[in-house]
């Protein structure tokens, strides 16, 4: 907790609040990326989350996309007669959901290769196997 003080992450009391100086953007095809005005600097992650997000769905009823003399993007809220630099729909985003490692795959002694095998394309591969002389297929007595 230390170390989110003096980073200033702690004085907020909400998750997504942003700290002071950042400020939450987006691109032309919906990520929302973070602004740092004190390092000058811009990350895909929420500066206290860590999550990223993209904007879901289209500009609200009455709003238009622009594009200025410098080519930075604003927006027109017909409806209000207003204009910001300010994408209305950062207030609707979503989490990225990363897609998730499919859960391992149990196998047993009447497992075969291709089962293993099956969906995966090893061609231009090297395997080295190891232990290749003992344990496989050999069963120890003990008296």
């Amino acid at each position: 907790m230390a170390a989110l003080k003096y980073a200033g992450l702690d004085d907020t009391d909400s998750e997504d609040e942003l700290p002071p100086g950042w400020e939450e953007r987006s691109t032309k095809d919906g990520w929302v990326y973070y602004a740092n005005h004190f390092d000058e600097k811009t990350q895909w992650e929420h500066p206290k989350t860590g999550k990223r997000k993209r904007i879901a769905g289209d500009l609200p009823y009455g709003w238009e996309q622009e594009t200025d003399e410098n080519g930075q993007i604003y927006f027109v809220d017909h409806l209000n007669k207003r204009t910001t630099y300010l994408d209305p729909r950062l207030a609707f985003t979503v989490e990225d959901q990363p897609t998730k490692m499919t859960t391992r795959q149990k196998y047993d002694g009447n497992t075969t290769a291709m089962d293993i095998l099956q969906g995966c394309d090893l061609s231009g591969k090297v395997a080295i196997v190891t232990g290749a002389n003992t344990g496989i297929d050999t069963e120890k007595v003990r008296d």
